[in-house]
């Protein structure tokens, strides 16, 4: 039995497959302890525990962490004379015109900023050595005087030489064996300072949370019976053991998005659809990510809460538009939806929950496509006259019916979500016209033909149980391990052939590391490197197929680089500038197989029922079915809604939606 359950937002899900068997169940997230709705998750299921091979994980303890400034106390350890580079940051201003613009704050004190007597040059070379005696006599006792349960150490070049980082940390975790350690070589041994430290800070600011996190639901599961895998989802796609993460924390601040972007892919890809875009709105937000050949794209670099993060994860872009969303109105008198949202605490008006605030699910509700007595397939009534109230203000302010207020407040929230696929897709240099959008999360298929035919797309591929499609990639997804090492090398015939060679050794190392996690089995490698021409402040990267490594030149690697910059900046085709490398980074992934399954519990078909809903400008009548009572090659031509339990998927007039053989619900516009 493979079972994965997801902490979202709103609700947590969980998806158990064993066999041809699968249960589906959704309760209600409980944001304050997390790791409660998880194991509630797992109690509702009815699953016996001890029965479970596989157990995969996925939360935002570790995003809530950051943003929410809930970490632990974190010593940050830097090189004599660069204490403040976590507030000196980038010489940049996000904001040229907002005369209060400040830099956005590390989770750190200034009085919390050490320096240790030590400096490496950036070739490698000590320049000087780490003084061991000012570090025992001063910087440990400061360190032990603060009561810090985590330091974090970024000394100057590190990358190039961990040297004085490795003796540091054994220097400090043996004087103060209860303090957490997080050294950049281990989490971000790459150049850039600010990003690196930024990497290390947040790495060791959230470690003890999510030490302690998973300590708490181990022993819940131990306590039930469970004696098989436990692992936690990366923000790349891939999962790890619970053990590995605690050595790695900051890998899993997306894990949720990224668990919904391979669960996707992996049905998608059931019907014959690999370039996609896919497109998960949940309770809070909206996550949007392009798959091209069946591979979701990946960022080697990301921000939250304005912070800078050296470490792989899906290009993933976010919207404040959720099902939680709330409309409200700008000092501008101008109408906006998110990216406020009402959460799972109290939630929209509609819960009952002492909401009052209009949220993008009442907006549902009062137009039709949300009918109040079958939210989750019947199992949560929704008060549908509460929703009404509370876009009454809204219509009265604007002049406008609650319909027509609740339809705007929708439309808005189109427009957000087709401005971040437009981010991952038409300025990434790829048309959204090539590829099929795929909605998932509860809202997502309410949402995705009006998206659809802003962005001028014509299939929609909407999967079973779309509402869990992020805990169906908990149990669909690979183990996956990134390794990267900065090597700045002048593109040449040795400098190829060197890179062959560093490649090998960090496939080595990887190896070694998944045989430390106790993963056996045959590993899948990707290889990359990051180039520019000499003199650009940043690089493309350059994917290098594993049957090349042995026979690198020159030539080779400068076509590859010119086509990779020529694809993102629509220049530089020709190579009349010296090119260089800057970072080499290898993936390792242990595939799982073929993932399991994801089928729908299908019930009696019975005949449509009538409905009406308010699309445009006035109600039309439209049929309204159950999905799961539909069958293979059953068609449906809009307008229609088709419920199901963890999500509903609108059939707008113009469209018609065929369930086909992989349990995919495909929605085509008629020409």
């Amino acid at each position: 039995m493979r079972v994965g359950v997801e902490v979202g937002g709103t609700f947590t899900d969980l998806v158990a497959v064993e066999g041809g068997k699968v249960v589906v169940t959704k309760v209600p997230s409980t944001p304050k302890s997390p790791d409660v709705g998880a194991f509630a998750a797992l109690t509702a299921s009815g699953i016996d525990l001890s029965k479970i091979e596989d157990l995969g994980h996925g939360s935002t303890v570790a995003t809530n962490a950051v943003l929410e400034r809930k970490g632990a106390a974190v010593a940050f350890v830097a090189t004599a004379g660069f204490r403040d580079l976590l507030f000196m940051q980038r010489h940049d201003r996000r904001n040229i015109y907002d005369l209060f613009y400040a830099k956005p704050a590390p989770p750190v004190r200034r009085k919390d900023c050490f320096e240790a007597p030590e400096r490496i040059s950036a070739d490698g070379s000590i320049e000087k050595a780490l003084d061991e005696a000012v570090v025992k006599s001063e910087l440990i006792p400061a360190i032990k005087a603060g009561s810090y349960r985590a330091v974090a150490i970024c000394l100057l070049n590190a990358y190039a030489n961990p040297v004085h980082e490795k003796r540091l940390a054994a220097l400090i975790t043996e004087a103060l064996p209860d303090v957490l350690v997080t050294a950049s070589h281990q989490v971000a041994r790459e150049f850039r300072e600010f990003e690196r430290a930024s990497t290390t800070l947040l790495s060791a600011y959230v470690q003890p949370v999510i030490d302690g996190y998973l300590h708490r639901f181990e022993s819940k599961l131990a306590e039930s019976g469970f004696k098989g895998r436990f692992t936690v989802m990366q923000s790349n796609g891939g999962r790890l053991p619970a053990e590995a993460m605690r050595e790695s924390a900051i890998t899993a601040l997306y894990s949720g998005p990224a668990a919904g972007v391979v669960g996707a892919t992996r049905q998608a890809a059931r019907s014959g659809f690999d370039d996609l875009i896919t497109f998960d709105m949940g309770g809070t937000s909206t996550d949007v990510c392009l798959v091209q050949d069946g591979r979701p794209s990946l960022a080697s670099e990301s921000e939250i809460d304005g912070l800078p993060i050296r470490t792989p994860v899906l290009d993933i872009v976010s919207v404040g538009a959720g099902g939680g969303s709330i409309a409200w109105v700008d000092d501008g008198g101008m109408l906006r939806v998110g990216p406020q949202s009402a959460g799972a605490d109290p939630g929209p008006a509609c819960y009952g929950k002492g909401g009052t605030e209009p949220a993008t699910t009442d907006a549902h509700i009062v137009i039709g496509t949300i009918r109040p007595g079958a939210f989750l397939g019947g199992r949560m009534n929704l008060d549908g006259e509460a929703a009404k109230h509370a876009f009454a203000p809204l219509a009265e302010r604007f002049g406008l019916s609650v319909e027509q207020a609740a339809s705007s407040a929708l439309q808005l929230a189109d427009a957000n979500i087709v401005r971040a696929i437009q981010l991952v897709s038409t300025e990434r240099g790829r048309d959204p016209r090539d590829y099929a959008l795929v909605p998932f999360g509860g809202a997502g298929p309410l949402h995705a033909a009006r998206i659809a035919e802003e962005l001028g797309i014509s299939t929609i591929v909407v999967p079973p149980n779309a509402g869990v499609i992020s805990a169906y990639g908990l149990v669909a997804s690979d183990y996956t391990k990134f390794d990267a090492v900065t090597r700045k090398m002048k593109l040449d015939d040795a400098v190829a052939k060197d890179a062959g060679r560093i490649f090998g050794e960090m496939r080595t190392r990887l190896a070694a590391q998944f045989a430390d996690m106790k993963l056996p089995g045959d590993l899948v490698y990707t290889h990359t490197l990051d180039m520019r021409f000499v003199g650009q402040a940043f690089e493309v990267g350059v994917e290098v197929p594993a049957n090349r490594l042995g026979s690198l030149d020159t030539a080779y690697l400068a076509e590859l680089f010119a086509d990779a910059h020529h694809r993102t900046f629509m220049h530089g085709a020709t190579l009349d500038r010296p090119v260089e490398i800057v970072t080499l980074r290898v993936g390792a992934t242990l595939p799982i197989g073929t993932a399991p399954k994801l089928d729908r519990e299908m019930l009696a078909a019975r005949a449509p029922e009538k409905a009406r809903i308010f699309h445009g400008d006035g109600w039309i009548d439209c049929a309204r079915y159950t999905a799961e009572t539909l069958t293979a090659g059953q068609k449906i031509t809009g307008a229609a809604v088709i419920e199901g339990y963890t999500a509903t998927t609108w059939v707008p007039p113009g469209w018609t939606a065929e369930l086909d053989a992989a349990d995919n619900l495909i929605l085509r516009r008629t020409p």
